[in-house]
């Protein structure tokens, strides 16, 4: 076993907070923390200053509270409909019955507010009144077939917790019964859970600032804002709550970083693709939908930008679209080794994958499947697409890349009906491809996706803290909570030293290990998220599996140090 220990961090200072030269020594984080005058809370495996405040536990949290707050339902008190006499004693039996005045117990009624708790969960505050000290029936309609059923005495507020086998919409009803007045009071209130399901759509350009396509045909101003409509648009639903789209920085005047988010909100400290002056360069992104429809992109960068998005599928509150089952990543094609194709794919040409029944996706149901796709050693200049069998390409695009660059980039891509998934060299030159699987979508998985506020997670920079070449930053992300399956996350690598490249992974220890010195130094998988040369700012999307505990580990596979930035914009949760 490997000694975990936090020396990268000790090593940066001296008594008197200076640098000190760097030598591997092995001290526990307690140590360290009383050197550095802080509580240690979670120690680094490769040396990660122990953090309680602002946390990266603490932060998800904050974010999932932010997501829920948004889902409040509530139907007042004065909306509760009453019936007396025989039509309250018909009501009760279960009948139609003609409502009259209530005379006796006048007051009986329900008010109802109700806060999505999780993907599927609600929870329920059903405030009583009654005006008489008699028993009252409290029925409960969750509106999906399943009933509850409680008593009281006096006006009381009751507290219920129901999981809905589905996400959407449903109309939950309370019926109050007081049997010895001939009364019946009823509420209902309309809930829809924080969960969303995801359906493929045809690779199909939304934004495109060269051409006019989406509205405008003039570069992003800089600090200027992209809008790009959603909902309503290209057959996406009105309804759709978040959108997976990928965005392509086309010949920027200067460095910078685009930001995407929901429109209505406010511009967050996070990024999505980072850039230099003259360089075209994409990534994935997923990002929430504003109430109006729109996603806007934030050009931070002191030059004019064109930018493109390209839509590859939408998530809604649809029971019928498809959840997410996360992976552990693993490799179905290169073309360096011979793997899925052998060679370098030739220019203008393409090649075919089958993803259906490869490894751990199943043979059938698949409706679409989440990749890594690296491009490397391209002998020009050009871009892959990446499209699902049985269609033509579309003029969209994945990966842009420049003669000699390695360059990784997240995709989700429909599956055709034979389970295979095409993938198009659009240069005039060869290139070696790589493609990893992370995941896929189908209607048999339960994992549904919840979007929250774009969050930033970890910035090794505010401690001055890299990661070290072959050593990894680890996160406990979703400790002590199985229901969370995956994450959606935007990692960046910044202020490099050397080449390498990131493998995002779960960890199979426990944030109780590293925090009791007893976990065992994991072994990454053969696969990568993003590759870099030195002095790059590289991002990608990478939608990162829980494993069994909930710690998710960022493995920088150079020789060399490298800066660490993690940005959330969302979960899968399968409760």
């Amino acid at each position: 076993m490997r000694t975990l220990n936090a020396l990268h961090f000790l090593n940066q200072f001296n008594t008197k907070g200076g640098p000190v030269h760097r030598h591997r020594v092995m001290i526990s984080a307690a140590v360290v923390a009383a050197a550095i005058g802080f509580v240690p809370t979670a120690a680094q495996a490769a040396d990660q200053p122990a953090e309680r405040q602002g946390s990266v536990s603490a932060q998800v949290e904050a974010a999932k509270a932010a997501a829920a707050k948004s889902a409040v339902f509530h139907s007042p008190a004065e909306r509760t409909v009453r019936t007396t006499g025989k039509a309250a004693a018909a009501q009760a039996a279960g009948a139609a019955g003609t409502a009259g005045a209530a005379k006796d117990n006048a007051g009986l009624a329900v008010d109802l507010r109700a806060t999505a708790t999780t993907a599927r969960g609600i929870s329920l505050a059903s405030q009583v009144t009654t005006g008489v000290d008699t028993p009252v029936r409290v029925d409960i309609d969750w509106g999906d077939g399943k009933t509850d059923t409680e008593h009281v005495t006096r006006t009381k507020l009751l507290t219920s917790k129901h999981t809905f086998a589905e996400v959407g919409k449903h109309k939950v009803t309370v019926t109050l019964t007081d049997q010895n007045n001939n009364v019946t009071a009823t509420n209902s209130v309309e809930v829809q859970s924080l969960g969303s399901k995801f359906t493929p759509h045809t690779p199909t350009r939304l934004l495109d600032t060269r051409s006019g396509i989406g509205g405008t045909n003039r570069p992003v101003s800089p600090y200027g804002v992209a809008r790009v409509k959603v909902g309503g648009n290209s057959g996406i639903p009105a309804d759709a709550t978040a959108v997976a789209l990928n965005i392509t920085v086309v010949s920027p005047r200067s460095g910078g970083h685009i930001t995407a988010y929901p429109s209505g909100t406010e511009q967050p400290t996070t990024s999505n693709v980072n850039f230099v002056a003259g360089q075209t360069v994409p990534n994935m992104t997923i990002v929430p939908v504003g109430a109006d429809g729109y996603v806007e992109l934030v050009n931070r960068s002191y030059g004019d930008v064109d930018l493109l998005a390209d839509v590859t599928g939408y998530f809604s509150p649809s029971a019928s679209a498809g959840g997410y089952t996360s992976l552990n990543p693993f490799r179905i094609a290169d073309s360096r080794t011979g793997q899925g194709t052998w060679g370098q794919v030739a220019g203008q040409s393409t090649f075919g994958l089958q993803v259906a029944g490869n490894g751990a996706v199943p043979a059938s149901g698949v409706t679409a499947v989440a990749l890594n796709v690296t491009v490397t050693a391209p002998r020009g200049a050009g871009h892959l697409t990446v499209f699902p069998s049985g269609q033509a390409a579309p003029g969209t695009s994945n990966v842009n890349f420049k003669a000699g660059q390695t360059i990784a980039n997240s995709v989700i891509v429909p599956v055709g009906s034979d389970g295979r998934i095409n993938i198009r060299n659009g240069a005039w030159d060869p290139a070696d491809v790589i493609v990893d699987v992370v995941g896929y979508y189908s209607p048999g998985s339960k994992a549904s996706y919840i979007p929250t506020p774009p969050t930033r997670l970890h910035d090794s920079r505010e401690w001055d803290f890299p990661v070290e070449g072959q050593d990894y930053r680890w996160l406990p992300l979703s400790d002590g909570d199985p229901t969370v399956t995956a994450f959606v996350l935007n990692t960046t690598v910044t202020d490099t030293q050397g080449s390498g490249h990131l493998t995002v992974a779960p960890d199979p220890n426990t944030w109780a290990q590293y925090l009791n010195e007893t976990a065992k130094w994991p072994t990454p998988p053969n696969s990568s998220n993003l590759n870099w040369t030195k002095g790059e700012t590289v991002p990608n999307l990478v939608q990162a599996s829980t494993g069994a505990t909930g710690v998710i580990d960022f493995w920088n596979r150079g020789w060399d140090r490298t800066h660490l930035v993690v940005d959330m914009f969302g979960f899968y949760e399968k409760d």
